[in-house]
């Protein structure tokens, strides 16, 4: 056990005028199993390349661990798995990755296969693996889920639950919950840590929440009645001063006027000091504005029909044949391992070329706002994204605010933003268009627990139909109205 110890950090990047990290201090146990939280954009990942050494910064982190980073980045992945976990963990016996393995539900097989035939979640557990059997190593994991189905997810989180000494950005809660007993939270102004899960780390910071707004508002009718009662104090004290003028006792008269300049003081000191206090509140209030879509009213009662469609890649089948319909104002998740067709099956009904049987008939007129996985095409700025797809410039900025967005980011390039802006971006898209169905490809990949909130929130206010992709169980426990298993 040791202590990392971070003193008066503060750091920005070269081509911004604004620090990310101002005067930062706290400390951490390297035996903690911390969850790192924080809404999308605030510096997560580049607070974990700091501790890397990646940037030059002020101030001092102190620490006797060597930093690991996960994703790890791989240069050649052709080589067979087992070479580059040997590479990774250059002391560790083979019988050691393959008793990793076994508590990551992994075949021993994948060991001798190449690491680009392995999926993305098999990639994801075996790097892992190999990492934690680095015992020096203090691991910073970063949102790992991203490519995990909803099984898988909870493997890992088992399998992090009984290790120790790492930082784990994740915005999934059921995950968080599961594997992390301390909390490092990345707010408005500061950086702060806390012993406990996820859930009741919020409890706590929604509770001083709303302690602070209490307070808050009490002040501001404090400082309100102060002020009318100095400028009264204020008014009489003159008044008392003109009355000396041909007054018989001006003794008397300029006692009772100090009389009155004393108790003014007296309340402007108060509400300098109720003023003061209101300044020390809400510092990292977080805030997140109701959402809204529109969706268009299908006159049929089913949108989509789709008869024993299964999906096929180089002639193979990858998953079981399917039936199901889209029906007015119900919310399908479509669930499963990664690999089984998922995307595929989304893309289909976008009418892309892929290889399939069985038959679909989407309904005549059917408008369908599409959300895909992928955000690497985006670039460019937003107001050329907004003409280019045809959408409200106002109304898709004002809902990017909405979503944490500050003004400053509008004159980025979106290349520029974090993955979870970048998600946000294509979610603003979608519900700037008016569409009968809306179909979302794993949606909340990279976006944090108050937009996730936001968003499960918006669902259950105008009941759109929608047919998704998430892995996020506790997003499917609260929005979907039918879950299909592929």
């Amino acid at each position: 056990m040791s202590l990392i110890k971070v003193q008066n950090l503060t750091f920005s990047f070269p081509s911004s005028h604004n620090n990310i990290f101002e005067d930062v201090n706290f400390q951490i146990d390297t035996d903690w199993r911390l969850g790192f939280v924080g809404r999308n954009g605030r510096g997560k990942t580049t607070f974990l390349n700091l501790l890397c050494g990646k940037y030059e910064y002020s101030g001092k982190i102190i620490s006797s661990v060597k930093f690991a980073y996960f994703p790890y980045s791989i240069a050649d992945k052709n080589k067979l798995t087992k070479d580059i976990l040997c590479e990774i963990c250059p002391y560790a016996q083979e019988w050691e990755f393959l008793r990793e393995f076994s508590y990551l539900e992994v075949n021993d097989d994948v060991f001798y296969r190449s690491f680009n035939t392995l999926s993305n979640g098999e990639q994801t557990k075996v790097l892992l693996a190999a990492l934690f059997l680095h015992d020096e190593n203090f691991l910073l994991i970063d949102e790992p889920t991203n490519h995990l189905d909803i099984n898988a997810r909870k493997i890992v989180s088992t399998y992090l639950q009984k290790k120790k000494g790492f930082i784990l950005v994740s915005h999934d809660r059921y995950f968080l919950d599961g594997c992390v007993n301390h909390i490092l939270s990345l707010n408005r102004a500061n950086i702060e840590v806390q012993s406990g899960n996820f859930s009741s780390w919020l409890t706590n910071f929604e509770q001083r929440q709303k302690f602070e707004l209490a307070q808050n508002e009490q002040l501001k009718k404090d400082i309100n009645r102060l002020q009318k009662s100095a400028k009264r104090s204020s008014i009489w004290s003159d008044r008392v001063e003109t009355s000396k003028i041909g007054a018989v006792d001006k003794g008397y008269v300029g006692h009772k006027s100090a009389k009155m300049m004393k108790r003014a003081k007296s309340i402007e000191a108060r509400q300098h000091k109720s003023i003061e206090q209101k300044a020390g509140l809400l510092k990292n209030l977080e805030t997140a504005e109701k959402l809204k879509i529109m969706p268009l009213t299908y006159h049929n009662d089913t949108l989509i029909s789709a008869s024993d469609v299964a999906i096929y890649y180089d002639k193979n089948i990858i998953c079981n044949p399917i039936s199901f319909n889209v029906n007015r104002g119900e919310r399908i998740i479509l669930s499963g391992k990664n690999g089984c067709g998922k995307s595929s099956l989304l893309k289909l009904l976008m009418g892309e070329k892929i290889e399939h049987s069985g038959k679909i008939h989407i309904g005549a007129g059917v408008l369908i706002s599409y959300m895909p996985q992928n955000t690497s095409y985006l670039n460019g700025k937003l107001s050329d994204f907004a003409q280019k797809n045809h959408i409200d410039e106002s109304l898709f900025k004002a809902i990017l605010r909405k979503m944490d967005f500050e003004r400053l980011q509008f004159k980025k390039n979106i290349a520029e933003f974090s993955e979870g802006q970048k998600k946000k971006v294509l979610i603003a898209k979608s519900l700037c268009e008016q569409a009968h169905l809306y179909i979302w490809d794993e949606p909340l990949n990279f976006i944090d627990i108050y937009s996730r909130i936001q968003i499960e929130q918006l669902i259950k206010d105008f009941s759109p139909t929608m047919l998704l992709v998430e892995h996020d169980e506790f997003f499917q426990n609260n929005i979907a109205t039918k879950i299909i298993k592929m």
